[in-house]
């Protein structure tokens, strides 16, 4: 036992908290003998997971059918039941996807996230995001630490909590990434709702079971990162390992300017947000003529241009311009004034497509 514990320390696992508590090293789904005979050494045999890498191990059973037949032939792996295994190392070959296949040796053992070191090297390892000897079905981030409590970190319970260990508050944050916990707080003045229902209290062009506030069964007022984020096959493996689609996204979402409009374009929006009341102008009175131009068709501007699909911290509807297109005045503006907190009237103050709004009311 003394040899395990020593294996387990090297894949960052928090055995010393387990043995303190009296519960067993392993536990969840790996802790099953009717699919892992040989235990503990189906993983660790030869401490390869401290040597290699863990997503090599982890990948043996979870990668592609040949090297999980593999594991099968050498009796550490048994396909019992109505076992099934997705390909999550398909999913990390493509072209958007966490760096867990491309970026190797920068793990370690005793790292803490958010990571507290400027120059730490950005990873995504298996073990960042699973403890492989308590994680379960239903609960795959089960062990990990990373809830804000006061001043104290807690274990996780919902999975923007997850998420929010790399994109949050890490001191090794690119440049080009924005903190998703400040985006998504329900402080802000809107936000998608993952850390709660949204401000908004009637959102018209939201499609059932979608509601802003849940009054029935059924109704679904709140989502997760995994709505959107994920893999791009309806039937692929859940969570966020890797997608077709940039920004990892499950969906196809347009983010060029100028970009013709259709049900493909913008299918992400449109998977909770009707097409025909967006395009009927039914929540902005100027909704089509903005996605799809001047002549329906010929391309208008992204729902980026206009709106964070995270959150904004200035102001309601998800609106923050995206500089790169939306300029200032020639008199230095560019803002957006609401009347009315749920009113469909408003003022733009900005540049666009060459168009001053200085301002524009609707």
């Amino acid at each position: 036992m003394l040899l395990l514990g020593v294996v387990v320390l090297l894949a960052g696992a928090p055995a010393p908290a387990l043995a303190a508590s009296g519960k067993g090293l392993l536990q969840g789904s790996h802790a099953s003998r009717g699919q892992l005979p040989k235990s503990c050494r189906s993983c660790h045999m030869g401490m390869t997971m401290a040597l290699s890498g863990e997503e090599a191990v982890c990948l043996a059973c979870h990668g592609d059918a040949q090297a999980r037949n593999q594991m099968v032939g050498k009796g550490v792996l048994r396909m019992a039941g109505n076992a099934s295994f997705a390909d999550i190392a398909a999913e990390l070959r493509k072209p958007y996807r966490h760096p867990t296949l491309t970026v190797q040796g920068v793990h370690q053992k005793f790292e803490v996230l958010p990571e507290q070191v400027v120059n730490a090297a950005r990873h995504a390892e298996c073990v960042d995001c699973h403890n492989p000897h308590l994680t379960e079905k239903g609960r795959p981030y089960r062990g990990l630490k990373g809830r804000r409590v006061g001043n104290f970190t807690g274990e996780i319970e919902q999975e923007y909590q997850l998420c929010y260990r790399c994109h949050s508050e890490s001191a090794n944050l690119p440049g080009t990434s924005t903190d998703k916990h400040a985006e998504f707080k329900v402080s802000n003045p809107s936000y998608h709702p993952v850390e709660g229902e949204g401000k908004n209290t009637y959102v018209i062009s939201l499609k059932e079971p979608y509601v802003a506030k849940k009054e029935r069964p059924g109704d679904v007022s709140t989502i997760s990162c995994s709505d959107c984020h994920g893999s791009d096959n309806p039937n692929g493996p859940a969570g966020p390992h890797g997608s077709n689609f940039a920004g990892l996204l499950k969906l196809n979402y347009q983010m060029e300017d100028g970009r013709p409009e259709s049900s493909f374009s913008y299918e992400l929006c449109y998977k909770c947000h009707d097409r025909t009341s967006i395009l009927n102008n039914e929540s902005f009175p100027y909704h089509a003529l903005h996605i799809q131009g001047r002549v329906a068709g010929q391309g208008g501007a992204s729902c980026i241009a206009c709106h964070d699909a995270h959150g904004s911290s200035q102001y309601q509807f998800l609106i923050r311009f995206d500089e790169q297109v939306v300029f200032e005045t020639r008199d230095g503006k560019r803002k957006f004034d609401a009347e009315g907190y749920a009113a469909r009237h408003g003022a733009c103050y900005l540049n666009c497509h060459g168009v001053e709004h200085n301002p524009l009311k609707y």
